[in-house]
């Protein structure tokens, strides 16, 4: 059946999300405090403009990135926008979208500071837009680049997923043979990026999630049906869920559609046809399937 907007999920499932959500941030707030950013947003401008060829230092300046009010265990800022559309009749769907959770995949950064670029250029949006373009600032500039944070962590092996705590370390153990690349942590949000990602989500309580990767080249989904087919050159692909990752927590657990886009190459960046077809398919399935809100609706938490 083609999903023409999100169904409200049964009361059980509601309930459920909430409890997590409140679990979770609760979880957040007995981990040491978050530490601050030593550096500013122009200076993390200027490190992105050496990392990677497509991003100019003058670009990301005028794309007035906000630090927030956490940092990396190197103290680099993580920074976000927020894209705002013009007054509408109705409130607008809300959509989180992030690169850069795996350092090393320098394309899932790179392609959200193009459409950051075509956000800020093209008004107005249908969205309210809270875009995260590097979530793993240490790995993205460690020499060479890395998968995992400072810490060595996945990222996106580390939030807090329901069945973290029983099968987390042990998936790691037995089914990736203790892949460094894959370390879940000690524990689910013991990583000060992961926290605030997740924070991200308590706050801006998203419609949906999309997240870039590298290098599959095939669209993943998580969350309630009915996924997208494709986007531009992505075909639906699954690629299943693991313990600790962004799919599961924000798609399993909390009910939301969470769109991975796994992008063919790390290094290099998708022709602009390509990218303008991946971009205009995601929107047109988002504005299908997300619903609009009633500006005088209250949003509840999940």
């Amino acid at each position: 059946m083609r999903m023409t907007a999100r169904s409200p999920r049964p009361p059980r499932i509601r309930f459920a999300a909430r409890l997590l959500a409140g679990l979770f941030v609760g979880v957040v707030g007995l981990v040491a405090a978050a530490p601050l950013p030593l550096s500013s947003v122009d200076q993390a401008c200027q490190q992105l403009s050496q990392r990677l060829q497509s991003v100019q230092f003058d670009d990301c300046r005028r794309l007035r990135l906000q630090a927030g009010d956490s940092a990396t265990r190197m103290g680099r800022p993580l920074l976000y926008r927020d894209f705002l559309p013009a007054p509408p009749s109705t409130r607008p769907s809300r959509v989180l979208l992030i690169g850069g959770i795996h350092g090393d995949e320098l394309t899932s950064v790179s392609i959200v500071f193009q459409w950051m670029r075509k956000l800020d250029r093209e008004q107005p949006q249908p969205f309210h837009w809270r875009v995260i373009p590097n979530a793993n600032p240490d790995g993205l500039f460690a020499s060479p680049a890395s998968r995992v944070n400072r810490a060595g962590v996945d990222l996106n092996r580390n939030f807090p997923s329901v069945d973290w705590q029983r099968t987390a370390l042990a998936y790691w153990k037995t089914k990736t043979q203790s892949d460094p690349r894959r370390y879940p942590g000690k524990a689910p949000l013991s990583e000060p990026e992961t926290r605030w990602l997740v924070e991200q989500i308590r706050q801006f309580q998203p419609d949906a999630i999309v997240s870039v990767h590298a290098p599959y080249g095939v669209l993943d989904y998580d969350g309630p049906p009915d996924p997208p087919k494709y986007f531009g050159y992505l075909r639906l692909s699954p690629l299943g869920t693991y313990p600790g990752s962004l799919g599961n927590y924000a798609g399993t657990d909390l009910g939301l559609p969470v769109i991975t886009l796994e992008l063919p190459h790390a290094g290099l960046m998708p022709t602009p046809v390509q990218s303008q077809q991946v971009w205009s398919d995601m929107i047109g399935w988002l504005q299908r399937n997300l619903p609009t809100r009633d500006p005088g609706a209250a949003r509840t938490s999940r």
